[in-house]
């Protein structure tokens, strides 16, 4: 657990440009607070004491205002950014080096027993706001955009937007941990609507081509 807490601590270092050093990470970073109760209190539910994991898990709530269920399994370098109103059910699989933004829920649709929420993989970004809700999985390095609500899997190295999710074009392909750009995403109503006055432009140029080309005739007609 300490070498997971310690690669917890080098996200934020290596991902936040406002962390110093680590004392301050330790001491000012309440989504690292979250992680870190978060890996206690799983440590406790797989070792039997449920009601303790539980308990702790809700101090965690009410300290960081991040909820994490404690039978959640997740890997190492998580970085919580921001950390407010956070949800993650309790059968959540998270990989490693993955970057949860404010307002962030992964969880169920409803009252399903067994897998019921999502699994991300490694060196996912999941922007503010974003909503991922099902147990389906979410494909290592994907980008899932801000304010989006996802319902169906997403291949790796997608790009995410929009309510419902639309998969709008692929990520980065090198250095993820360092690309946190929740700003510069595809908007796919703004390509198609490009795309279409663009047409437009070729047939109103056509119809003007054809009629001059219709009054040249006429006048040498007549």
């Amino acid at each position: 657990m300490f070498r997971m807490v310690k690669r917890d601590l080098n996200a934020v270092l290596h991902r936040d440009p406002a962390a110093r050093h680590a004392i301050e990470v330790i001491l000012c970073y309440p989504g690292f607070h979250a992680v870190l109760l978060y890996r206690v209190s799983h440590q406790l539910h797989q070792r039997g004491f449920k009601l303790l994991a539980r308990m702790l898990a809700s101090f965690n709530r009410f300290l960081t205002q991040v909820e994490i269920h404690p039978a959640a399994k997740i890997g190492e370098g998580l970085f919580i950014d921001h950390r407010c109103g956070i949800v993650i059910g309790e059968t959540v699989e998270i990989g490693t080096d993955v970057t949860i933004f404010q307002g962030a829920t992964l969880g169920g649709t409803g009252k399903d027993t067994g897998k019921r929420h999502p699994t991300i993989g490694n060196h996912v970004l999941i922007s503010a706001g974003a909503k991922i809700l099902g147990p389906f999985r979410v494909g290592d390095y994907a980008k899932i955009g801000a304010g989006s609500v996802v319902l169906k899997e997403v291949p790796p190295y997608s790009t995410v937007v929009g309510i419902p999710g639309r998969i709008v074009g692929k990520k980065w392909t090198g250095a993820p941990s360092a690309d946190m750009d929740q700003i510069r995403m595809p908007d796919p109503v703004q390509d198609q609507m490009g795309q279409l006055l663009a047409q437009i432009r070729q047939l109103e140029a056509r119809v003007a081509e054809l009629e001059a080309r219709k009054g040249r005739e006429m006048q040498y007609t007549g």
